[in-house]
């Protein structure tokens, strides 16, 4: 028999419904692989909570599908009666008293949840460290960084310590880390997942997705996540065909542009990067599609306004004047830079992305599907970014490490990370977009490129 923590989430489910492990069996066998991981993958561990749950499905007479199947949250998500940090110092002790939209859907499902998964102090980094726990590790090498800002959960699930696990993408938090982890990695549509009442989507930039080791996991836990949020007005509806069986259809031949070089000219993709899209172009034109090279369509002059509205976000966090010094260095950079920014500055920046987004994707139109690379370089050792004590220079090392993802946070398209590529025995993602409300045709391509 195959061993529980090689099963994806489908098979474990299946393995469950027959009868061949009990919901208590499969909880304790992840929690004995989580009591001994060494990547720092996860903040908290819960075990009581997850055994309860797992009993309590056992005895069941009617249960979901995925019911005893393990996961955990991501440390950024409010989980009630669990430790949510942030990653940070000031929120060390931080127990919500109720939780977040996402994870009432995720535990409706029947998944257990074992934790909270490491991530950045208040997810703002591209590589995942903190002063709660420190370092996610990347799994094919733990002296390098597992990206940012999901690193905890794709380093979990890479190692086999959970089958998949939700995560948050803002600007590209999702699939940097799915790319150093060498698994899949899922950034919806804007709007496709309710972020729930708690959770506003001013900016647009974030959203809730998945990583996992299956495109059919991942394209069965968007099923569970695109639900409509009571009361959102800026929402997808719930698809009238579920993402896991549209995953399984033939999407006929496609049309897909495809480049490397990154949007800012200061910023040179790795050997690798550009190695895992020919490799990926070439499996694409085998299986039918037309691959055409362009030019990067994305101008420059989008990074300088993201970041008026990403540093704004953060100096919106109700923070007194006594906290700022627990605050990590780069954490301060971006909360003193946004409490510089005016109205009127923030307005024109999301002007600017929401007016030069459209006008690029119109220009797109002709194209199915974007492959690019998800990073630029391979997964860089834990002190790379913040060894200068600089946070603008914190900050210039993330854009040489990670120029392509954000794009698709700020145009609101659907984007997946896939692990079709190794270079110096580091896992190196690709990156495969579609227009806004794609997300099944992206699903379809990856089942393709990935089966």
């Amino acid at each position: 028999m195959t061993d529980l923590h090689e099963l994806d989430a489908h098979d474990l489910a299946a393995t469950i419904a027959a009868g061949e492990a009990s919901c208590v069996e499969v909880t304790r066998h992840f929690l004995d692989r989580v009591d001994g991981e060494t990547l720092g993958a996860f903040v908290t561990v819960t075990p009581e909570r997850a055994l309860e749950r797992a009993a309590a499905w056992d005895a069941a007479t009617v249960r979901p599908p995925f019911a005893g199947v393990p996961t955990a949250f991501k440390d950024l998500t409010p989980t009630a009666g669990v430790r949510t940090t942030m990653g940070s110092t000031l929120m060390a002790d931080h127990v919500p008293d109720h939780s977040a939209y996402l994870v009432d859907l995720v535990e409706a499902a029947g998944f257990v949840s074992l934790g909270k998964t490491n991530t950045p102090e208040f997810g703002l980094s591209s590589y995942t460290d903190n002063d709660v726990v420190g370092p996610a590790r990347c799994p094919a090498d733990p002296e390098r960084n597992a990206g940012g800002s999901s690193g905890g959960a794709a380093a979990a699930v890479a190692a086999r310590l959970l089958p998949l696990a939700p995560g948050s993408d803002g600007g590209g938090s999702i699939r940097i880390p799915a790319s150093c982890c060498g698994i899949i990695g899922l950034k919806p549509s804007r709007g496709r997942v309710g972020a729930g009442p708690d959770s506003p989507t001013w900016s647009g930039l974030a959203t809730d997705g998945v990583l996992a080791r299956s495109v059919r996991d991942v394209a069965a836990m968007l099923d569970v996540l695109a639900r409509p949020t009571p009361g959102a007005s800026r929402v997808w509806p719930a698809p009238a065909v579920p993402f896991a069986e549209e995953a399984r259809r033939d999407p006929g031949r496609l049309r897909i542009a495809t480049w490397t070089d990154p949007y800012l000219d200061f910023v040179e993709a790795s050997p690798g990067s550009v190695a895992a899209v020919a490799a990926a172009r070439e499996s694409l034109v085998a299986l039918g599609h037309e691959v055409v090279e362009i030019p990067n369509p994305w101008p420059a002059e989008l990074e300088p306004q993201f970041n008026v509205i990403w540093s704004a976000g953060m100096a919106s966090v109700p923070l007194p004047p006594e906290a700022h010094g627990a605050l990590r260095g780069t954490t301060r950079y971006w909360y003193e830079r946004g409490g510089r920014a005016t109205a009127p500055e923030l307005a024109a920046a999301l002007t600017f992305l929401e007016l030069t987004t459209g006008r690029v994707n119109a220009e797109l139109a002709g194209y199915d599907l974007f492959l690019t690379p998800t990073l630029a370089l391979p997964p860089q050792p834990h002190a790379w970014f913040t060894e200068s004590g600089d946070p603008a220079e914190d900050h210039r090392r993330e854009l040489l490490f990670t120029p392509y993802t954000a794009l698709m946070n700020m145009s609101g398209q659907p984007a997946m990370s896939l692990p079709l590529h190794e270079h110096d025995g580091l896992p190196v993602g690709v990156m495969l977009a579609a227009h806004v409300g794609g997300d099944a045709l992206l699903l379809q391509v990856a089942n393709q490129l990935t089966r």
